[in-house]
């Protein structure tokens, strides 16, 4: 099992020192990062948080997962590596010109 977890549902208030400090409970921290919106600054509402070890990060979603977070339920699992792109525009051509 990995000791990396997604954290999702969050309100957009949180930011990553508050997501370091309720994960810490359940074992180290080694890093925790609120994914943040590139053009408005913004929270997007998910972020990741790697635990120092597996059973950390299994105690870490057997207590966190479903608990109240500013009003919101938040989900906390196993972080699954991002599934790659199908390139939904043709094959990966972006709809721009082709170089020749």
């Amino acid at each position: 099992m990995s000791s990396k977890l997604y954290v999702g549902n969050l309100p957009y208030t949180a930011d990553d020192a508050s997501l370091r400090t309720n994960f810490a409970e359940y074992g180290e921290v080694t890093s925790a990062k609120v994914m943040m919106d590139r053009d408005t600054g913004r929270s997007k509402g998910f972020a990741f948080v790697e635990m120092g070890n597996a059973e950390q990060a299994e105690a870490a979603i057997q207590g966190l997962n479903g608990m109240s977070v500013g009003g919101r339920s938040i989900v906390v699992n196993i972080s699954r590596p991002k599934e790659p792109s199908t390139g939904g525009y043709g094959g990966g051509d972006r709809g721009g010109r082709r170089a020749y």
